[in-house]
């Protein structure tokens, strides 16, 4: 019997080249121990600086990058850009997620649709978190819109760190190895889980391992959780090898 194919949908920033690695990487990993297939299919919004203005502008064209995905009869869609969602204000991924939806259903495709920020959300909950830290590439009064956002859903932000990279393909350019030494600059007291890249666009997945080993703590990235919402969209089991402790299969 031949195993189940998905086709995974993904919209995402022009400039961002890590969510075409990063989620391939970790259900192509996933192929080694579960029976199911995945094809990934992407659309792109423009987007170059990682700036509130250019954001509100790129989130208009995830419209049309939904019908574009619908076309081809993805099995879900994942809004790839978090801070996208986070900066145009607080519980938006929930109003993202209908509109988005409404499209594909309008196009006879109706597909379910999550984004990286709710799909963060979702991820700490599940692990069971209430108190974090994160690690964020963007400037700093976007990374407090970010921290507010996720206060917001009932979380405490014990410590951030905001690398203040501006520029996106810089962003995806940043050396994961270099992960590891900037978590030893948090204050863990108390923390329940590590955000290790707030960004699907920063890479995460090579440090993930390597955190939790160092500091005994669960470690989430906005690429992993997406991952997690995805499996859990299609029904699936929702279990990557070296993804972390939320793709572990103990939740």
């Amino acid at each position: 019997m031949t195993a189940k194919s998905y086709r995974i949908g993904q919209i995402v920033p022009s400039s961002n080249t890590t969510m075409e690695t990063e989620i391939p990487a970790m259900l192509l990993a996933r192929q080694s121990i579960e029976p199911e297939r995945f094809t990934f299919h992407s659309s792109r919004m423009r987007m170059k600086k990682v700036v509130k203005e250019e954001l509100a502008q790129m989130d208009a064209e995830s419209d049309r990058c939904a019908v574009e995905l619908s076309d081809a009869r993805v099995d879900v869609l994942g809004y790839a850009c978090l801070v996208a969602i986070m900066a145009m204000g607080r519980g938006y991924h929930r109003v993202s997620q209908e509109r988005l939806q409404a499209h594909t259903a309008a196009n006879g495709a109706d597909a379910p649709v999550i984004t990286s920020a709710g799909a963060l959300i979702e991820g700490l909950k599940t692990i069971g978190a209430k108190r974090v830290a994160i690690v964020a590439p963007y400037m700093k009064p976007l990374t407090e819109l970010v921290v507010d956002y996720i206060r917001h859903e009932g979380f405490e932000v014990v410590d951030y760190i905001a690398l203040e990279i501006a520029d996106n393909l810089e962003v995806g350019r940043h050396d994961p190895a270099r992960l590891p030494e900037i978590v030893k600059k948090l204050n863990l007291d108390g923390v329940d889980a590590i955000v290790l890249s707030a960004c699907v666009q920063m890479p995460s997945l090579p440090a993930i391992a390597q955190v939790e080993a160092m500091t005994g703590k669960p470690v989430v990235t906005a690429a992993v959780a997406t991952a997690h919402a995805i499996l859990k969209q299609l029904g699936l089991r929702r279990v990557v090898p070296g993804a972390g402790a939320l793709l572990s299969g103990a939740y």
